[in-house]
């Protein structure tokens, strides 16, 4: 009972955060796909250093352990994230924003969102039996994450991420990587 509360409230600090960030806004959304506003891009490279930062300076304590890692399917993978690449470009929403917009009380995230997931929940349970023996079948990474994949420490994997990240968000505010937003 305890882990749901811990989920609850790092998932009410999470759709705050991003409240507060203005990613609930449909033209935040929007506009990551248009490369003119990559605040979206930055909020979540940065959670996701903050996050694998802290799991595995708490592994390494030995406060936490990790669970398995579910296999690794790579034409799944790309296929997903096709699927949920143009539903998020059609939409304007991810289901964080979604959640986090119906929250707020926005009826336009909280009705394409739901018909969203319901939708895709539906297909994906109807198609699962035909669809994943294929899926399975090709480029199966097993259970692996990416130090072991690619054969590094994981805290030299969250360095070079880090810093990857770091060059990005340089490379965005600085270089010009965003296009500037046309008045026509």
């Amino acid at each position: 009972m305890l882990n749901f509360i811990f989920a609850l409230v790092l998932g009410v600090f999470f759709g705050f955060a991003l409240n507060k960030a203005g990613l609930t806004k449909y033209h935040k959304i929007i506009n990551v796909y248009r490369f003119t506003d990559m605040t979206v891009l930055k909020f979540m490279m940065t959670a996701l250093v903050v996050s694998m930062s802290g799991l595995y300076a708490l592994r390494g304590l030995g406060l936490i352990t990790f669970p398995n890692v579910p296999a690794t399917y790579i034409v799944g993978n790309l296929v997903g994230g096709i699927i949920f690449g143009f539903g998020m470009a059609l939409s304007g929403y991810c289901p964080g924003t979604a959640a986090a917009g119906a929250g707020e009380g926005k009826l336009d995230y909280l009705i394409p969102g739901l018909l969203g997931f319901l939708v895709g929940a539906v297909v994906y349970g109807l198609t699962y039996d035909k669809v994943f023996p294929v899926i399975s079948a090709l480029a199966n990474y097993g259970n692996t994450t990416m130090p072991d994949l690619w054969n590094l420490s994981p805290f030299l994997t969250i360095l070079t991420f880090t810093l990857i990240s770091l060059l990005l968000f340089y490379m965005i505010e600085r270089v010009g990587w965003q296009r500037k937003e046309s008045n026509q």
